[in-house]
């Protein structure tokens, strides 16, 4: 059994690479996958859901395109075919930025909440999870055209977004 969170919030970052490394220490440390996000990329939780339920399925089915259930996750979230459109397009910057995570653990005995808390304070991440919705503008940002979401409602948006992820199983 595979358990999963997801959080956002704010952070400023110096060193895309530094940052990047020390996640990666920590998700090894911990036994935890890790992935970040520009949180101006997502449209709700369940894109990020959605994502890591695609990724482990692949996982499963020993059909990975990536090395890394991290970067498969990643791969998902974007939309994209390959990782070297996925990165610029859902990657994180240097500066103040709004950041999305998930954490993944194949240990259900692990206490996700506490490693979470432990994450936060080590990278000094501010919480926030109103930081995950999604707006026209994370659509358009996304490559969604307005000709494509103006005829639906509001709440059926994350539709258009949850299709872009479930196509990655088709273009890869």
């Amino acid at each position: 059994m595979i358990q999963y969170d997801i959080i956002a919030g704010k952070i400023s970052i110096d060193n895309v690479d530094s940052f990047i490394l020390n996640i990666h220490q920590f998700g090894k440390k911990n036994q935890i996958f890790i992935q970040t996000f520009n949180a101006d990329m997502i449209y709700g939780k369940k894109h990020l859901e959605s994502s890591i339920l695609h990724a482990i399925r692949a996982f499963r089915n020993d059909l990975m395109s990536t090395k890394s259930l991290d970067m498969e996750i990643l791969l998902y979230a974007s939309g994209e075919r390959q990782l070297k459109h996925a990165i610029p397009k859902m990657g994180i910057k240097k500066g103040d930025i709004d950041l999305a995570i998930t954490f993944v653990s194949m240990d259900t005995c692990l206490d996700l909440k506490k490693v979470i808390n432990d994450f936060c304070s080590q990278f000094n991440i501010i919480r926030d999870d109103a930081r995950l919705e999604g707006s026209k503008e994370t659509l358009e940002r996304f490559g969604i055209s307005k000709n494509e979401y103006k005829s639906l409602s509001a709440n059926q948006y994350v539709n258009l977004i949850l299709e872009k992820v479930a196509m990655v199983d088709i273009i890869k």
